[in-house]
């Protein structure tokens, strides 16, 4: 399998080449920002992208890069039929269209987490939320102090599915000012700080007890090899949205 890495001088974007060649998977075009690809001879600018797509015949395209800078490899990705795995986090509303119109025309497979572990937590926290009713709910994320968006993309996709389970809620970021819990909040917090892979909790508390629900990330190659585990499995797909759950099955 051939693979297209954008991003590639990012540290998922380095990560996904690493592990790609672990596994004997080739990697013939690694694109970054012109500004970043002086310094690094090996990868080449996002500017040539297409031609470097249709010269080597990839079969994927894997981008870990910004809202933006996606939605450009997007359009790439459309115009040379080439399937694409986002693992860009922080899309507001109007990307989240775009997103959607592409899929129209090729496969992309959108994930805020590729961690198969971090899929199952937010099942857990689905059922746990459902089956502990009444219940007060808090959500926790962690990450390095470079990351851009809050919460993350999992820590909404987790309220997302709380959220299914329990109707007339309200989210709640942060907590400051002087006032009690109100019955239906679910609080959500984001910390930063140094390089934190990421980490992740629900917490539910009532009846006298406490239950917690966590998935901590030791490196980043977790998401790496989840994302070379979608590539693999969409390369063959039908035009459509797909979620990570569906390769984990």
């Amino acid at each position: 399998m051939r693979i297209a890495v954008t991003g590639a001088t990012g540290q998922m974007g380095s990560n996904v080449i690493e592990e790609a060649r672990k596994r004997g998977l080739e990697v013939p075009v690694a694109v970054d920002r012109q500004e970043t690809v002086e310094k690094n001879p090996d990868i080449q600018s996002d500017k040539k992208l297409e031609d470097l797509i249709e010269e080597h015949n990839v079969d994927a395209i894997i981008d870990f890069t910004t809202p933006e800078a996606s939605l450009n490899y997007l359009h790439v990705a459309s115009d040379t039929d080439k399937p694409i795995v986002i693992g860009t986090t922080g899309f507001n509303d109007r990307q989240k269209e775009a997103l959607d119109e592409a899929s129209d025309n090729v496969p992309v497979l959108k994930a805020s987490n590729f961690s198969p572990a971090v899929n199952v937590l937010i099942e857990l926290a689905q059922e746990a939320s459902g089956k502990l009713e009444g219940y007060d709910i808090e959500i926790t994320e962690t990450h390095h102090n470079r990351k851009k968006d809050a919460p993350s993309g999992t820590a909404k996709k987790m309220l997302e599915r709380v959220k299914e389970t329990r109707k007339n809620t309200e989210t709640v970021r942060g907590r400051e000012g002087n006032s009690k819990r109100q019955e239906g909040e679910i609080g959500v917090h984001a910390r930063r700080a140094g390089d934190i892979r990421g980490s992740h909790e629900l917490l539910l508390a009532g009846n006298n007890e406490v239950l917690k629900i966590s998935h901590r990330s030791e490196s980043r190659k977790v998401f790496a090899s989840g994302a070379l585990d979608a590539a693999e499995w969409i390369k063959d797909r039908d035009p459509g949205m797909y979620e990570f759950e569906e390769v984990i099955g």
